[in-house]
């Protein structure tokens, strides 16, 4: 999260620029979910469980936030296929 605004009639939440959309985009689109082997799979999973472990205050987080709506829209891929949690 790079900012947000609670001005005006709607709130708006600004993140980083990332060029593999979410992770449903991969994986409901035939070509794309062949491309991704096991170790990106991997990497995925472990990056979204770690995501989901420091929101929840592990690992000495200073934050505790349940996020409520964890699906593979808002999970998004950077340019390395790193999962960020929207």
């Amino acid at each position: 999260l790079l900012g947000c605004s609670i001005e005006g009639p709607e709130s708006l939440l600004v993140y980083e620029y990332v060029p593999n959309k979410s992770l449903d985009n991969f994986l409901f689109d035939e070509s794309k979910s062949k491309a991704l082997n096991w170790s990106q799979r991997l990497n995925i999973i472990l990056g979204t469980a770690e995501g989901l472990a420091y929101l929840h205050g592990g690992n000495g987080s200073p934050v505790r936030i349940i996020h409520r709506d964890i699906k593979t829209s808002n999970v998004l891929l950077d340019d390395n296929l790193n999962p960020k949690i929207a």
